[in-house]
């Protein structure tokens, strides 16, 4: 029987919802209403003349090769930081799920890089990689690797690449883990004694327990890769070199603080809105549809 909490009034409850209807309105609502108000007008650079001009900024958006352009890029960085993380966390999380001697220490230290904050993770691997003053340039010079992301596009956007999904790598490990651990052991048992070895294992009963987990996390970290490392990036190449890292919160930025087109960037940023609602209403579509069977 379900356990419901009773209030003898409207008050309470009130307070209780209230500093979270504050947080919501001051710091999600609000924005949101100006956004959707600076995209459809047009600003000068100092904000002294405001003009209506309706869908224009969308109409030029999607008209403009640069912008579909940086979808274009959006697109395959959230496909490679997607996959790349995803595959490592569920690699880790098998290793892990082993009954390995000191594996208590092992699943702790894979779960640090989730608590560093995107421009830190940035700032280690310019410590690292700087084509200057990097730890582990001379050694690739030596190799014969020409290596400077700060001028090759190429380079940039692998690097940028790779950290966004070194730093998500422990988040899909937890949920991977958290999954290989509900799996009942007998099932595994079973298959053992009927002679599945560790692939047939995996690909007829491990991977489709983990098929909800595996959905979860591919809707979590496209949103992470689209809209959660600005920070990251700008920190390390501030989009660059040209628009080589640029992605479409980048472009956001840089269009609206650097080049003050306030209602461009208004437009790209309710578009971002769009996009996130709809991964958003996906998940929890497919989530209460598994929910309810």
């Amino acid at each position: 029987m379900e356990r419901r909490t009773l209030f003898a009034g409207w008050l309470l409850p009130a307070l209780l919802v209230l500093p979270q209807l504050a947080v919501t309105i001051l710091f999600f609502l609000f924005p949101a209403y100006k956004a959707f108000a600076q995209s459809v007008t047009a600003t000068d650079g100092f904000g002294l003349h405001v003009d209506f001009v309706g869908l224009a900024n969308f109409m030029a958006l999607l008209e403009s090769g640069s912008y579909q352009a940086t979808l274009l890029r959006t697109l395959v960085f959230c496909a490679c930081v997607t996959g790349l993380a995803m595959a490592s966390g569920l690699t880790l999380a098998i290793f892990a799920d082993r009954g390995i001697k000191g594996q208590a220490i092992y699943r702790t230290l894979l779960i640090w890089p989730y608590a560093i904050a995107p421009a830190i993770a940035s700032v280690i691997f310019v410590f690292l990689l700087q084509p200057e003053i990097g730890m582990l340039t001379r050694p690739l010079a030596a190799l014969g690797i020409d290596w400077n992301y700060a001028l090759n596009g190429g380079q940039a956007f692998a690097l940028v690449i790779f950290i966004a999904a070194w730093k998500q790598v422990a988040y899909n490990f937890i949920f991977y883990l958290a999954g290989l651990q509900s799996i009942p052991k007998s099932l595994i048992e079973a298959a053992s004694l009927d002679g599945a070895r560790g692939w047939q294992r995996f690909r007829g009963i491990i991977w489709p327990l983990l098929a909800p987990t595996t959905f979860f996390l591919i809707i979590v970290n496209l949103v992470y890769a689209a809209f959660d490392t600005f920070a990251l990036i700008f920190a390390l190449t501030q989009g660059g070199p040209g628009t080589a890292t640029e992605t479409l919160v980048v472009k956001v930025y840089r269009d609206g603080v650097i080049n003050l087109d306030l209602g461009g960037s208004a437009a790209q940023s309710v578009i971002l809105m769009a996009l996130i609602v709809g991964l958003t209403m996906v998940q929890f579509r497919f989530v209460g549809q598994r929910a309810a069977t």
